[in-house]
């Protein structure tokens, strides 16, 4: 309904903000409230989240954070609350790594969030939350691209091959080992 506001913070509560958009005070739940400043002029992402006794709208700092709470209340068991928890923290880049490398003691730290809660997220949003063009890849990634590309190879075969390469190898020895998988 609303992707963002823009406005002035007017009012800051333990856990939500008012941010006054052009004469209309919104009040938006968010993960860490006191990281808005009073008076700030800001633009907060927001997410409105209608359920049967719920009407509540939620605001995020990033669009990264949005997507993340979005995805996480979409795992079943986790609520706004507990994907509140998640965020409070603002470690949006350690949270995504410890659910796409398992680690459920990481995600059992946050409040509301048990080992059961942690196993479902891992086992739901496991590998939706990173795109593998996302990924930092050392630049030299495109030149093996392109050479693979050159020799007449798919786009599709050189996608599977780039995975198992170790890339922190020289190029040369990077389309060896890619034409070596290739050939197999």
């Amino acid at each position: 309904m609303y992707a963002y506001i823009e406005g002035s913070i007017t009012e800051i509560k333990p856990s939500y903000v008012v941010i006054e958009n052009h004469g209309i005070g919104y009040m938006i739940i968010s993960p860490n409230p006191y990281a808005y400043h009073l008076g700030e002029s800001i633009r907060i992402y927001t997410h409105h989240y209608v359920r049967e006794d719920i009407d509540n709208l939620y605001g995020f700092k990033s669009l990264a954070s949005k997507e993340l709470f979005i995805k996480l209340i979409g795992v079943s068991g986790i609520g706004p609350k507990s994907a509140l928890s998640l965020l409070a923290s603002d470690q949006i880049n350690d949270i995504i790594l410890a659910i796409e490398e398992g680690h459920v003691k990481f995600l059992t730290k946050f409040p509301g969030i048990g080992i059961k809660s942690a196993q479902q997220i891992i086992l739901d949003l496991k590998g939706k939350l990173i795109e593998p063009e996302d990924e930092l890849i050392p630049t030299h990634r495109n030149d093996v691209v392109d050479a693979l590309s050159a020799l007449g190879y798919s786009q599709v075969e050189i996608k599977k091959v780039m995975k198992k390469l170790d890339q922190d190898q020289p190029v040369e020895i990077m389309i060896k080992q890619a034409l070596q998988l290739l050939i197999k």
